[in-house]
């Protein structure tokens, strides 16, 4: 680790605005506007979109060896994957926990023991919250219970980029790592495709916002990132187009140290196989296509 890095969040407690943030947050769980659906809804006693209770969904917890290598490094990335999510992709490979909120609910207090877990007894190189959205309440809370006990990693952001600006700035100098999808940057797909409204808008706007947080990403010596945002786009057949609007977008908007993941490993899950043009995998010649259009645009490519 770069020997002058401090987590985003330990410099907020110095300053004692980190539990200012928790309990800005904590309305959301009676009133909840945390994503572009504002749904309003008082999640003690009904659902939201996203159907997530006032408590954290947990489905899962620990190092993650099947992430970017520049988050991996070698004791793995300290995941911990929330059940629910404020999307619908239809072809989510991931839908059990999505769709279905797989997992168990846990307090705020245990949230901070797990994070304090992964630091200490699996020495992970970072916290990756993976969903995170619907639960920033939560996680503002657990993440001042864990700072009180010396956590001391960068906090990965992992969502799918339909943000709230509000929100983000909720978590401006909490977050260090910005790692948001980039789904669609053509009209109507986000709808189509994820039954979510002005997809392409939200989601440039949000990336805006993480680009000033964090800026382009930042490696230490032994190749492990640190801060700054990395982006993902996962390819869809036949979606060439989608793909370099997406790329096209990155270069001329974002930061030029922002890394982006091309992903190729769509195959149809899910609810694909009601959609004509989700049936198939992605074809070696489309990836190749847009992974060269990405290099000519002199992107950031992760390895």
């Amino acid at each position: 680790m770069n020997e002058d890095f401090v987590p985003a969040y330990r410099q907020l407690m110095e300053n004692n605005q980190l539990k200012a943030r928790a309990e800005r947050a904590k309305h959301h769980l009676t009133e909840c506007y945390l994503c572009p659906h504002q749904c309003g809804v008082n999640r003690e006693k009904e659902l939201g979109f996203c159907r997530s209770p006032h408590e954290v969904i947990m489905s899962s917890f620990g190092p993650h060896f099947g992430e970017e290598r520049v988050l991996v490094g070698y004791n793995g990335s300290g995941t911990i994957f929330f059940g629910y999510c404020n999307m619908r992709c239809v072809f989510c490979q991931n839908c059990e926990l999505s769709f279905g909120g797989r997992g168990y609910r846990i307090s705020n207090e245990q949230l901070a023991e797990y994070m304090l877990s992964l630091q200490n007894d699996y020495q992970c190189h970072n916290i990756n919250l993976v969903t995170p959205t619907h639960f920033v309440a939560n996680i503002l809370e657990a993440l001042y219970l864990a700072a009180q006990k010396v956590l001391n990693l960068p906090i990965v952001y992992n969502c799918g980029g339909y943000e709230k600006i509000e929100t983000l700035k909720l978590l401006d100098g909490v977050i260090d790592i910005y790692m948001p999808d980039f789904k669609y940057n053509i009209e109507g797909w986000g709808e189509k495709y994820s039954n979510v409204k002005n997809y392409p808008e939200a989601a440039k706007r949000a990336l805006k916002e993480m680009d000033r947080q964090v800026g382009g990403l930042k490696i230490d010596n032994r190749g492990i990132a640190y801060r700054g945002m990395l982006i993902r786009h996962l390819m869809l057949p036949g979606s060439i187009e989608n793909t370099k609007k997406v790329l096209k977008f990155i270069k001329q908007e974002l930061s030029p140290g922002c890394m982006v993941n091309l992903m190729d490993q769509y195959h149809p899950a899910h609810q694909a196989s009601k959609y004509h043009g989700l049936l198939k995998p992605l074809s070696r010649n489309e990836f190749l296509e847009a992974y060269v259009y990405a290099k000519k645009l002199g992107l950031n490519l992760s390895q």
